[in-house]
């Protein structure tokens, strides 16, 4: 246990002493929420407005409500992944630098530097998803806050399994990585793609249903319909206050992706933690168990 405690602690200050990986690190987040508040709250809100125009006239504050958890949750969906890839250069470096030489003829076991860099990565990655996180809860607050506190408390479990996630996602990837460069590539492609393979970007919902069919087995997808439950979950409960029929809020949970399943059926929050987990311990065979509800669609 000292030895990993040492090399976490080793990985960590490496990652804070290089200045220019720890500030894009962190910059990443703010630029995200600044681009998506811009760019892409209009064209949710348009969206939103024009699917629900028929059903009923719900205020803007619930519209808005609605527009920043959803935008939210698919910031703190990208980046509790994407942001790995960057924090976790650490590895690659030894490798590039000659530095894993010494780690390998050293008497501490491979498995132990392993779990060091796994460990490192999801302590960084926490802390600058933490920020996001917060970030993302001060847009809510200032767009319209309908969050109750099990709310809070689900979202920061769901932003610890998807940096765990995320963080057991490159390190196998960057396992077989032997430059920096490599590992750029690699990343620019994850964030590139990640966002709308996983939903965030755009709602599954939208896509052909062959697409949906294929997507709805990547882990992926189930950790971002946990964040946007937990974060929308208020919102619907106003819209049900307000007299929205219960139908209608369903219709429009589903749009968002709030309840997701394969093509043979829909499943509820704790398969989708069951799921997450699962993905985490590598236990991606076809055979799992599932403990949670599961709903037959008809």
């Amino acid at each position: 246990m000292k030895e990993i405690t040492a090399l976490v602690s080793r990985n960590r200050k490496l990652f804070f002493k290089d200045k220019g990986m720890l500030f894009s690190s962190m910059i990443t987040p703010v630029i995200l929420i600044v681009l998506y508040a811009t760019f892409l709250a209009n064209v949710y809100k348009d969206s939103f407005v024009s699917a629900t125009k028929n059903m009923i006239d719900l205020p803007d504050k619930i519209i808005n409500g609605t527009v920043a958890a959803q935008l939210a949750a698919a910031l703190l969906a990208v980046s509790c992944v994407t942001v790995t890839f960057c924090v976790n250069l650490t590895m690659v470096q030894d490798r590039a630098s000659g530095a894993r030489k010494d780690f390998d003829v050293s008497p501490v076991s491979k498995t132990k530097i392993y779990i060091g860099y796994f460990l490192s990565t999801v302590l960084n990655s926490l802390m600058v998803n933490g920020t996001a996180l917060a970030l993302c809860l001060l847009y809510i607050l200032k767009m319209g806050w309908y969050m109750s506190a099990s709310d809070v408390i689900f979202v920061i479990l769901d932003m610890i399994l998807l940096v765990l996630f995320g963080s057991t996602l490159s390190s196998i990837v960057s396992y077989p990585l032997k430059t920096q460069g490599q590992l750029s590539a690699v990343g620019t492609i994850v964030s590139a793609g990640y966002g709308f393979v996983c939903g965030a970007y755009m709602p599954i919902s939208n896509f052909s249903s062959g697409l949906q069919k294929a997507l709805s087995y990547l882990p992926g997808t189930y950790g971002t319909s946990l964040v946007k439950n937990h974060m929308l979950n208020g919102v619907y409960k106003e819209m049900a206050d307000t007299g929205l029929p219960s139908e209608a809020v369903t219709v429009i949970r589903n749009t968002l992706d709030c309840n997701p399943g394969t093509c043979c059926w829909r499943v509820t929050d704790v398969f989708n933690y069951g799921w997450e987990y699962s993905c985490i311990r590598s236990s991606l065979s076809s055979d799992y168990h599932d403990s949670g509800e599961i709903i037959i669609l008809i």
